[in-house]
């Protein structure tokens, strides 16, 4: 996918020096951020909280002495950490082999992006958590799931990048937790933010992780109030 997404990138920019704001270099840094990146902060078919409840196992983690929203996140942050250096790393400098990759200027840069992954891994943990409490009150939770993960895939922008779309796409993009999942840390390894633009940035990926898992804490405790356990 990754020489795919490029080489079509690359066929566009022989006809356009810029795209988006974005010249060839970025363009192919993009995608292959996007393909690293992809197994640390994306869990595609997620569905381990929904099965729980479906099969009751939830009630096990109700009483255990540990928030099941913040066991789930610390757990998500290590696995995010084992995909990064096993799944992450290894796409990158295959495309760094082959393309000419855009590198971080300075020392700000990679620290700022460094967060910014961890802050994306959490917004992203906090967005699967909430796809798949409706299995509190729905019988097939699958549907909410897949919506939620293609609305997911297409407005971060790792299906194509947000600069890419027309200004009312990327203005209701631009609405949603989306970007902070995919293209805020992307835009910040390859410079298109930069200066006080990376605290902005970085602030919006904060707030958006307190108000996913504010609202995942509320619509948890509202699917345990009509949980109901054979013997209690």
């Amino acid at each position: 996918f990754g020489f795919m997404l490029a080489y079509i990138l690359l066929a566009l920019y022989r006809e356009r020096e810029i795209v988006g704001g974005y010249d060839a270099t970025d363009a192919v840094t993009y995608v292959w951020l996007t393909q690293g990146l992809v197994a640390t902060i994306f869990m595609w078919g997620w569905f381990e909280l929904s099965l729980r409840i479906r099969t009751g196992d939830i009630a096990v983690d109700l009483s255990r002495p540990v928030d099941p929203l913040w066991y789930g996140l610390a757990f998500d942050l290590g696995r995010s950490l084992y995909h990064a250096l096993f799944r992450g790393v290894p796409p990158i400098l295959l495309g760094a082999l082959v393309f000419d990759l855009r590198l971080p200027a300075g020392l700000v840069a990679p620290i700022a992006f460094g967060i910014s992954v961890v802050l994306a891994v959490a917004v992203s943990y906090a967005f699967r958590f909430l796809y798949n409490l409706p299995a509190f009150w729905l019988l097939d939770y699958r549907g909410v799931g897949i919506l939620a993960i293609v609305l997911a895939s297409l407005f971060s922008g790792f299906v194509i990048p947000i600069a890419y779309f027309p200004d009312w796409l990327a203005t209701i993009a631009n609405l949603t937790p989306f970007p902070a999942m995919v293209r805020t840390p992307v835009e910040i390894f390859i410079g298109q933010t930069e200066g006080l633009a990376v605290l902005r940035a970085l602030a919006g990926q904060l707030l958006w992780m307190a108000a996913l898992l504010t609202l995942g804490r509320f619509v948890l405790s509202a699917g345990t109030r009509r949980l109901v356990i054979q013997g209690g």
